[in-house]
């Protein structure tokens, strides 16, 4: 491995954006192991990277079990990107203790893996206290494995503003997974400001994509394109004047990777999504393209929507110099033919 190069681990790797991050790493030259239970993403998301350079390959197991996490920390790991987290909102509602087991208890596990790495590879005198080294003293450290743990726009009150919602921005936990990461945020800057454990939180917009589930764990482009090639109708939540920052998942993956690179980002809270809006609705007529219906169902969850997500991209470009490469066309292009070569094929008629 260079000099240059990283060994990496990647929390929830087997999912959707973990996928896609673990490619972007590889490409970049790093060695990356990916830890995932398998419960939402898929090993075939990895299946690709079996052979190639740099890739030590699939673990699952589960951040939840202590062991098993502390287990994947070796000791020459410089950077965990943690992603393993339940995301969907209606499943908060109706089990909110799974996901505070999974998105707060896991985190716990992943920054006390961490800081035992840290520990470990520093010989601590007895004037550092029994927990917290002196930073003051000046003494050289061994660098701790940096944690990036990867939050979400979900977590902002709403907000009607034309600029778009910066990182200054009030937060209000609106359903239990919006409280869960929160909860996880305040968990790793705890690590951060106590310990010195090196940590960036990002809060990605509505990330969308290739390998991106098309069922009920979707996300919205996803789901209406799976419908729209279907031949069924699009189901509008509620009265779809609800926005989204439509964030391809190509350049999400850029935007994590960059942020665990890059020391300027450390104890940092960073936004990234493709910097404008676009209604339910809007987004619904554009893929639909006349060929299917659109329907209005009532929505699932109205107390935890968020009527307006439009991202302020100023302090990821001022920091790491990221912008989204991918307008919001050629990403839904790029999308729906992975969808419509990646459909199951037809069953016979008997």
């Amino acid at each position: 491995m260079s000099k240059s190069s990283k060994s990496i681990l990647v929390t929830g790797g087997a999912g959707f954006i973990g996928r896609w991050l673990v490619a972007h790493l590889l490409d970049r030259g790093h060695r990356v192991l990916a830890f995932d239970n398998c419960s939402s993403g898929s090993a075939d998301n990895l299946a690709e990277f079996k052979n190639r350079p740099g890739f030590d390959g699939l673990i699952v197991g589960d951040v939840r079990d202590r062991a098993q996490t502390e287990a994947v920390f070796h000791d020459d790991l410089d950077i965990c990107f943690h992603l393993a987290a339940k995301i969907n909102v209606q499943h908060s509602i109706n089990d909110p203790r799974s996901i505070l087991e999974n998105d707060v208890a896991g985190t716990l596990n992943v920054l006390e893996a961490a800081c035992q790495q840290y520990f470990a590879r520093n010989d601590f005198s007895a004037t550092d206290g029994p927990f917290v080294p002196d930073r003051s003293s000046g003494a050289a450290r061994t660098p701790a494995p940096k944690v990036v743990f990867v939050s979400t726009c979900m977590v902002y009150t709403p907000s009607e503003s034309p600029e778009g919602i910066n990182e200054e921005h009030p937060v209000l936990a609106l359903s239990p997974y919006a409280a869960c990461k929160l909860a996880g945020e305040h968990l790793a800057l705890g690590y951060y400001h106590t310990y010195g454990l090196p940590v960036t939180v990002l809060r990605p917009f509505n990330t969308f994509g290739p390998h991106q589930r098309t069922d009920s764990e979707g996300g919205v482009v996803s789901i209406f394109l799976q419908r729209a090639l279907d031949g069924e109708p699009l189901l509008v939540r509620g009265d779809g004047h609800q926005t989204r920052d439509l964030l391809y998942v190509k350049d999400c993956a850029r935007f994590i990777a960059g942020a665990g690179l890059n020391p300027a980002a450390d104890g940092e809270i960073i936004n990234a999504g493709l910097g404008c809006d676009i209604s339910v609705n809007e987004l619904a007529e554009r893929i639909a393209r006349g060929h299917c219906a659109i329907h209005h169902v009532p929505h699932d969850h109205p107390q935890a929507e968020i009527a307006k997500l439009l991202c302020d991209n100023s302090k990821v470009h001022r920091i790491l110099g990221w912008k989204p490469r991918y307008d919001l066309d050629e990403a839904i292009a790029e999308t729906e033919d992975w969808i419509r070569r990646n459909r199951p094929a037809p069953v016979p008629v008997q």
